[in-house]
């Protein structure tokens, strides 16, 4: 057995100089971050917080636009069997991922302007979005606290370490929030990318800690036609069961490996197997059978799993799970729109049918693989994601849309997330888990 001195809380305990420099350090980043957020001049408006702490929330509201969305309301979807909480209960643990969303009134331990690696579609108070009060609400599990992310103990954690994010823009999106909330402690230099900025890498030279992002949509191969804005000629070929080589070949580099699949299994596609065509989703083609979407999902699970299982190199694996959009009166392509204000109540809405459909082939396939002894931690993102409508930068995913024309239609990103915002709050459970672990502990 290692030595306490090989842990990195012990670590920190006996070192009271240490500890103590650290605390001081943290106070004035704080502070500063503070004052940040407080003279941010692109800060429209700080909730009252009327709906205190384990109350309800208000009525759900919007931003002003389009009179005829006001009346939108939302569905609930009851359906059973989708519950990924039992093995925490069963274990006596608290279910981080069950919750609601209460009032925050210190907001963000970052802001728009503090962190350079936010992307322009992702910097909603940038862009001109009028209203704040999406920044200003923390996620509370049932039962527990989870704590805020603590920068100086994640580096000092991941020491000599690297972690490789693997999926598609949502990584991307997560990545930038992982990135900000570092870089309060010390800012990294992108030290890869490829010809798309799609793969990244960044270094952090005073850990040695690597972070990458490596583009793999569909995680297994895949020929796609289309263009900078999502529009395809053709359909996607999806090869289920031979892995993408852009993380396979490089998997045995990384101590942790975040991966997910994700909104690219809902194209159009067609689907090969053992080299032969085997069926489609949303074909023109009718002389190819239609397999829907839980199928080529299922498959390419399956497929990463068996490559999990049957490698030498063992990491810390999360598999997120699947992400919701909230696009209403349409979707991306045909005029939905995403304006709420306010996070759902728990009781007002949990998702379409087809994150139900998703989401439930990703658990079967998580708790399969899990008990064939893979090193698997799940990041249940789902349910608190799905109770931020506000979250998402909608029509300002470019800058101040409506500046020459207040009436104008614009595509609406109703899917990734506005930085700072609820997406902040991934890392804050990623961080949860490994305390939980022992890989790391709270400064």
């Amino acid at each position: 057995m290692a030595g306490e001195e090989g842990k990195p809380c012990s670590v920190r305990m006996k070192n009271g100089r240490r500890f103590l420099l650290v605390l001081f350090v943290a106070a004035l980043v704080i502070g500063f971050s503070l004052y940040l957020l407080y003279s941010n001049p692109h800060r429209a408006d700080v909730p009252s917080c009327s709906a205190g702490i384990g109350e309800a929330l208000p009525e759900n509201t919007r931003v002003q636009g389009d009179p005829s969305l006001e009346s939108a309301s939302a569905s609930y979807i009851q359906l059973p069997g989708m519950n990924a909480t039992s093995e925490y209960l069963l274990q006596g643990k608290c279910d981080i991922f069950s919750g609601n969303w209460i009032c925050n009134p210190s907001g963000p331990v970052y802001t728009n302007n503090s962190c350079k690696f936010i992307e322009a579609p992702q910097n909603c108070l940038r862009n001109g979005r009028p209203d704040a009060m999406y920044l200003y609400w923390r996620w509370k599990p049932n039962g527990c606290d989870l704590p805020q992310f603590d920068s100086f103990g994640f580096l000092n954690a991941m020491k000599d370490k690297s972690w490789a994010f693997i999926g598609d823009s949502i990584f991307r999106n997560h990545i930038q929030s992982m990135l900000c909330l570092l870089s309060k402690v010390y800012e990294p230099v992108e030290i890869y990318h490829d010809e798309t900025f799609k793969s990244r890498t960044w270094y952090f030279s005073n850990h040695n800690f690597t972070v990458a992002m490596i583009w793999a949509p569909f995680l297994v191969k895949s020929e796609t036609f289309e263009d900078d804005d999502g529009k395809a000629s053709s359909e996607v070929h999806l090869y289920i069961d031979v892995l993408d080589n852009k993380w396979a070949a490089q998997y045995s580099k990384y101590d942790y490996v975040i991966l997910s699949g994700g909104q690219w299994f809902l194209k159009t596609m067609v689907i090969w197997e053992d080299n032969t065509i085997v069926g489609c989703h949303n074909c023109k083609n009718s002389s190819i059978k239609e397999v829907g979407i839980d199928y080529p999902y299922r498959k390419v699970l399956q497929t990463v799993y068996h490559f999990m299982s049957s490698t030498e190199h063992k990491p810390i694996i999360f598999f997120r799970t699947w992400t919701p959009d909230h696009f209403e009166y349409g979707e991306w392509f045909s005029g939905g729109v995403c304006n709420r204000t306010r996070p759902y109540a728990a009781w007002q809405y949990n998702g379409k049918p087809v994150d139900h459909e998703m989401r439930k082939v990703e658990l079967q396939e998580f708790w399969t693989a899990a008990r064939r002894g893979i090193r698997l931690r799940l990041l249940d993102t789902f349910f608190l994601s799905v109770l931020r409508p506000d979250g998402h930068p909608g029509p300002y995913r470019t800058f101040h849309p409506f500046e020459q024309d207040k009436t104008a239609k614009v595509q609406n990103d109703c899917l990734h997330w506005c930085l700072p915002g609820p997406i902040d709050t991934w890392n804050e459970l990623i961080m949860k888990i490994l305390v939980d672990e022992g890989e790391i502990c709270y400064t």
